[in-house]
């Protein structure tokens, strides 16, 4: 499949296992692939034009962070696959973007997948949410980091190595990897705070303005997509419980720690999505019991309306009748007197309205 190409899960139908097809929207159409090469002493940054250029990197005793950014042309993920002896199948799933946060531990690496998510507005303004599926491929001296598109997500860990006067360069690659990781995981704290907001603004609309169908839309938006963020936040802890039960070399015992960190950062993060889960449902229901009152008191006014001209209609119907022996009719002030009556009526149901308080 050549950059660019769109892939569909109906493009796999009847293909082996372990084909590689590119599977999802393709965000960016060129692949970019980035090596950070760092020791305890040093850093060097390079950006790469080939795979064949990798194999250097294979054998060092440096830490490698090789960043991918567009998984559409499915050949460099090949190649790479074939160069650091990585199996299909796994290959297959990086390339596959629909899948859950899962964590897989093979003989000479570990492979981990996640989702970054990222707060935005589409054109209407309401919240939504922007996924992107991250790889990461984490062996001896090497991680991989297979994202679908260019963004600044990993600018915070880029940033620490730099910086670093020894302490972070001098870490192993599983380190590397949690870093990752908590940037990823801490991301979804942003996409908490605009979550606030964009509930706060429903709450206010809800609350001081005049309910409409339009805010029951942003209502069942909102809901559909904290749908969405549960479905992938939700698997980032028995993730990081499964690192933390691995036996394999590549993960030290000194990186448990900052992994359990992580694994609190992660229960912060679903608690929280529940939480707010809980208060989209409040909302739909204060929107309900808003349009209902709202239809409460146009019911109450119509009640009204038909509590005066009832009994004033009895009357209008009794001397509308065509009956010839109607004594009050031959009286000089029948008029002006029903015309008395039409007006105490309703002058004194309003009062007795407002003494009950029903008006």
């Amino acid at each position: 499949m050549t950059a660019g190409a769109r892939g569909y899960a109906s493009d796999k139908t009847g293909l082996p296992p372990g084909s590689l097809v590119h599977v999802g929207n393709v965000l960016v159409e060129e692949t970019k692939i980035s090596v950070i090469d760092y020791s305890k002493d040093s850093v060097t940054e390079t950006l790469i034009s080939s795979v064949d250029e990798l194999l250097p990197y294979r054998d060092s005793d440096n830490v490698t962070w090789v960043i991918v950014e567009g998984l559409s042309n499915v050949g460099v993920v090949e190649k790479i696959g074939a160069m650091f002896g990585i199996h299909q199948l796994v290959l297959e799933d990086i390339l596959n973007t629909h899948q859950r946060p899962k964590f897989e531990e093979y003989e000479d690496y570990l492979y981990i997948v996640i989702k970054g998510m990222m707060a935005g507005g589409n054109q209407g303004g309401d919240f939504a949410v922007s996924y992107e599926q991250i790889s990461l491929l984490l062996l001896k001296n090497v991680v991989f980091a297979f994202k679908e598109k260019q963004d600044d997500l990993f600018t915070p860990v880029l940033q620490r190595i730099r910086t670093s006067k020894g302490r972070f360069r001098s870490m192993g690659s599983d380190f590397l990897t949690y870093s990752i990781l908590d940037a990823i995981i801490d991301q979804n704290f942003i996409l908490i705070d605009a979550l606030d907001e964009a509930i706060t603004v429903l709450e206010d609309q809800l609350l001081t303005g005049e309910p409409s169908n339009a805010t029951l839309n942003s209502i069942q938006k909102l809901k559909r997509e904290i749908v969405g963020v549960r479905r992938y936040v939700s698997p980032i802890r028995e993730l990081i419980n499964e690192m933390l039960r691995s036996e394999s070399p590549l993960i030290d015992e000194k990186t448990h720690i900052y992994l359990r960190d992580v694994s609190d950062h992660a229960i912060r993060v679903i608690e929280s999505i529940e939480l707010h889960r809980d208060i989209i449902s409040g909302l739909l229901d204060i929107y309900i019991s808003s349009v209902s009152n709202k239809m409460n008191e146009v019911m109450k006014v119509l009640t009204v309306f038909a509590s005066i001209f009832i009994p004033m209609t009895f009357l209008t119907g009794i001397y509308g009748m065509n009956f010839e022996y109607m004594p009050e009719l031959k009286l000089h002030w029948t008029y002006p007197a029903l015309w008395g009556v039409f007006l105490t009526i309703p002058t004194v149901l309003l009062i007795f309205f407002k003494r009950k308080k029903w008006l």
